[in-house]
């Protein structure tokens, strides 16, 4: 929702009060849910996303990443936040073992879904580095 009337009307557009807190790091750790125990490494984790979501909400559309970019900077953490438990059904029934590539051919065929024309063996051809307008602050080394 992008409108949160119950919130104070400082923060009730929730794109322009994550725009004013995402650049501020104590902001940002404020305003992670307290159940959440902020360590150096976690916050690093949800620093690359929180810019990462500033990207995705750049004003301009043509300035946002492309899918294939937001997953090349985002798999590297599904590697290091997978799950430890080895009891799927808890996480919907998807098996966090297995590589980001097959989990996604996955869901695609449960889903039903005719994705035959996606190479997902070798995505990363076909994603360019950085999209046009793309902050320099992400590298490619973000990404893997």
């Amino acid at each position: 929702m992008a409108l949160d009337e119950d919130r104070p009307e400082e923060s009730q557009y929730l794109a322009a009060w994550f725009w004013r807190v995402k650049s501020d790091q104590q902001k940002l750790r404020a305003a992670i849910d307290p159940a959440i125990d902020v360590k150096d490494e976690i916050f690093e984790s949800i620093s690359t996303i929180a810019e990462l979501a500033g990207h995705c909400t750049t004003r301009e559309p043509n300035h946002r990443p492309d899918m294939g970019h937001v997953v090349n900077v985002l798999a590297p953490l599904v590697e290091q936040w997978k799950p430890l438990d080895d009891d799927t059904e808890d996480y919907g029934g998807i098996d966090y073992s297995l590589p980001l590539n097959q989990m996604v051919k996955g869901w695609q065929e449960a889903e039903g879904k005719d994705l035959s024309y996606v190479d997902l063996e070798d995505s990363k051809s076909s994603i360019p580095a950085r999209p046009a307008g793309f902050a320099e602050s992400f590298t490619s080394a973000d990404g893997r």
